[in-house]
C-alpha cells in the first residue's frame, strides 16, 4: 500500500500540490516524509502535522495506509 499526503496552504503553493503519495518503507516517518516531498527542505517554523487526522510529532512512525498532513501556522485577526 502507501501513505497518502496532504499539504495545505502556503505549503501546497512551495510544493507545487495538495497531495500526493508515495510506497510505504519500514521505517517512516512523518519527517522523513517531509525529507523525501520537499526534496530535503527544511520543514517550516510552526508546521504542524497530523497522522489520520490527531496531530504528531515528526518522529511519529508511520504504518502502511496511513495519511499525512502538514498545516502552516495560521494567523487570524
Amino acid at each position: 500500500m502507501a501513505i497518502k499526503i496532504k499539504l495545505f496552504a502556503s505549503l501546497a503553493e512551495t510544493l507545487k500540490r495538495r497531495e500526493a503519495t508515495l510506497d510505504y518503507v519500514e521505517g517512516m516517518s512523518v519527517g522523513s516524509v517531509w525529507s523525501t516531498i520537499s526534496d530535503d527542505l527544511p520543514v517550516p517554523d510552526g508546521v504542524l502535522t497530523a497522522v489520520n487526522m490527531a496531530y504528531c510529532e515528526a518522529d511519529t512512525a508511520l504504518h502502511d495506509g496511513d495519511e499525512v498532513a502538514y498545516f502552516p501556522p495560521v494567523t487570524g485577526g
